[in-house]
């Protein structure tokens, strides 16, 4: 009985079971991922999807979001005004007013009703020193939140003749673009923040133009707070002038900008 090769011509042929066994061993099967390497694939691509430019963007509409219903529901403004902790007092007082007067206006707050309530709780020089230091906080505080989360999804949206001319000029003129507007009553505080975090404007010259340009209006708010109790003085009548007349100015001046766009 011929098993592995047969006697007639001396050639070897192999039995059809060893045939297979060989054709087995020479293609091998194609092994399924590892586990790890499946679960580091995912991991991944979760992270580019959370890291993307809109899962950004809407985690910084969800935090404002939050933060503007917390004022709402909680409404912490009062709380600097009438709840004030005894036990402060001093510069510690000034610094834990400067840190919650930075929070409320990341959290949507009015600047003019936090800068009445540092004139009214430490005078017109401590009031003027936690007002600024709020004010520069709360814009440093948005603008990081809005170059990090919001920049790059929002920049190739700036298709507009507005939008571009107003990142152009953000982006080349930072600083005294940014003092302008700062000056300029007309401007909110918020908005000046995120376009400047969206536009190319660099950090330092925006606090430093927020700082200078903060200054005028601040300190006739809080000098009106610190005088209400004498509404008669005269401290507190150029306070009030000081609010009032750039105001009209800056709506003479909106106005008159708002016929000449129309006529071009």
């Amino acid at each position: 009985m011929l098993d592995a090769t047969t006697r007639s011509g001396g050639t070897a042929t192999a039995s059809p079971r060893a045939t297979a066994t060989e054709l087995a061993a020479a293609v091998p099967a194609t092994a399924a991922p590892a586990p790890p390497v499946v679960a580091a694939n995912l991991a991944a691509r979760c992270t580019r999807v959370l890291l993307s430019p809109w899962s950004r963007l809407s985690l910084l509409v969800v935090l404002l979001a939050s933060a503007a219903s917390a004022v709402l529901l909680f409404e912490p403004q009062k709380l600097l005004v009438d709840g004030w902790p005894p036990q402060l007092g001093g510069a510690a007082a000034a610094l834990a007013y400067a840190v919650a007067y930075g929070l409320c206006t990341v959290a949507f707050v009015p600047r003019p009703l936090l800068n009445l309530a540092a004139g009214a709780l430490f005078g017109s020089q401590a009031g003027l020193g936690a007002a600024l230091a709020g004010t520069v906080l709360g814009a440093g505080i948005a603008f990081c939140l809005g170059r990090v989360l919001g920049q790059e999804a929002l920049r190739p949206l700036l298709r507009g003749r507005w939008l571009k001319a107003a990142d152009g000029q953000l982006s080349r003129h930072g600083f005294r673009s940014m003092l302008a507007a700062r000056l300029f009553p007309g401007v909110p505080f918020s908005a000046a923040n995120y376009c400047a975090a969206v536009s190319r404007m660099g950090l330092l010259p925006f606090l430093l133009a927020t700082a200078l340009g903060s200054i005028p209006n601040t300190a006739a708010y809080v000098v009106a707070g610190a005088r209400a109790s004498a509404p008669t003085s005269p401290a507190f009548l150029i306070a009030l002038a000081c609010i009032a007349v750039p105001g009209l100015a800056g709506a003479v001046v909106a106005w008159r900008k708002r016929h000449h766009l129309r006529a071009r």
